[in-house]
């Protein structure tokens, strides 16, 4: 039996296909695209699929607006979420990664933990906004609540404000 750094072959071979889907929830701010290289990073030592998500918030219903033009705003946001989505996925798709774009409706942790949950995902990558404090208490961080809504490793990019 070879050992590596104390695996055995086998363990080690095992490890590198530890991850076969993982998770960028993505919002379109350029802190959350910070997660970026770290998710190529895994996706590729992993060899795994790399899964683009955007959580879409409902539109509000109001009494001022008819309710097909709020159809169509629906309409319109899910296009162009899904053509941001589709811009990065062409660069990772360059570089030789499987990749995947989806869009779901709902509050932004909650579509990422439902998303997560249900497609059995194994790793999910997501940056953090760097609130803290009351700031934080008030709002909440939609990372925080990923991690403690799933059953799946999380890795944490702390975002740089630059």
């Amino acid at each position: 039996m070879l050992l590596i750094f104390g695996l055995t072959y086998i363990e080690r071979e095992r490890i590198k296909f530890m991850y076969k889907s993982i998770l960028l929830p993505l919002d379109g701010s350029a802190m959350a695209e910070q997660a970026l290289p770290y998710a190529i990073a895994q996706a590729k030592h992993f060899q795994a699929e790399l899964i683009l998500l955007k959580v879409l918030e409902p539109v509000e219903r109001s009494i001022s607006l008819p309710p097909g033009d709020i159809s169509r705003a629906e309409k319109v946001t899910r296009k162009l979420a899904s053509e941001y989505l589709e811009r990065i996925a062409a660069g990772f798709r360059e570089k030789d990664i499987s990749v995947r774009v989806v869009t779901v409706t709902g509050q932004p942790h909650e579509g990422i933990v439902r998303f997560a949950e249900a497609e059995q995902v194994d790793l999910i990558v997501i940056c953090t906004h760097g609130h803290s404090g009351l700031t934080r208490w008030l709002v909440g961080s939609v990372a925080d609540r990923v991690t403690r809504g799933v059953n799946v490793p999380v890795l944490l990019v702390h975002a740089r404000n630059e």
